[in-house]
């Protein structure tokens, strides 16, 4: 199988049948395309995917800071590898309008140290702090078979076999165990489902939709709500001396 950042990576559903929960759900990554999402949960989608003319777009790092004087800048890289950051062609900035070459020349702990063309002091570099860096999806390289980048499943809708519709994908989590889907739901709290073939077994990326065939108790019906009662008027009091 893979969140924010999520968000990016294909995810490779193992089979569900025969071994532990921790073995089935785990992600198995081609090693050209893997995207990884952050370690917090996945962020809304806005945050982690945008439209744009030319379609679908992947935020895969964020500027944190200036290093040093001479214009580098810290990134926190959302990729696998984190030099893959700078892998895949010109980055675009959340607009799209402006358009980021980065060259790494170093790293520390958590980033990856770039510069970038016309960025040749702190001033500046300190300036794009928080910047976030997208890339067109079209530019990833294809997923393997079994394997799903997070922008893919990010907003599918969630339905059970019977075709009752549960919601939509809303995020995507790894809490160590593997990976989950957060299903967004109309009514109550959002279900979070592992992304297993057992539990997962359909997942029709053509038809913007993915099936689940969840065990007794994985996903709680959502309490009814309460319809608030009614005030009645209160009676007025008698006057005295009646």
């Amino acid at each position: 199988m893979q969140s924010a950042h999520a968000g990016s990576k294909p995810l490779s559903r193992t089979a569900g049948e025969g071994g532990s929960p921790g073995r089935a759900s785990r992600v198995r990554v081609s090693k050209p395309a893997r995207l990884l999402a952050p370690s917090q949960p996945s962020p809304p989608m806005g945050e982690r995917e945008l439209p744009s003319a030319q379609g679908k777009r992947i935020c895969v790092g964020i500027i944190t800071g200036a290093h040093g004087v001479q214009g580098a800048v810290r990134v926190k890289s959302f990729t696998a590898d984190p030099k893959d950051v700078a892998r895949y062609g010109p980055l675009e900035d959340e607009s799209g309008e402006r358009r980021l070459s980065l060259r790494l020349v170093g790293s520390a702990k958590g980033v990856v140290i770039a510069r970038l063309a016309a960025v040749a002091d702190r001033d500046r570099a300190e300036a794009l702090r928080g910047l976030r860096l997208y890339l067109p999806r079209a530019a990833l390289p294809p997923a393997a078979e079994e394997e799903y980048y997070h922008a893919d499943l990010i907003g599918l809708k969630a339905a059970l076999a019977d075709g009752t519709v549960l919601g939509h994908v809303r995020a995507i989590h790894d809490f160590g165990a593997g990976d989950t889907l957060e299903i967004e739901r109309p009514a109550g709290p959002p279900a979070m489902v592992p992304f297993t073939r057992a539990i997962v077994p359909i997942v029709d990326l053509a038809a913007g939709r993915l099936v689940l065939d969840p065990p007794p108790g994985l996903i709680d019906e959502p309490a009814p709500r309460r319809r608030p009662k009614k005030r009645r008027a209160a009676e007025p009091e008698p006057e005295p001396g009646r």
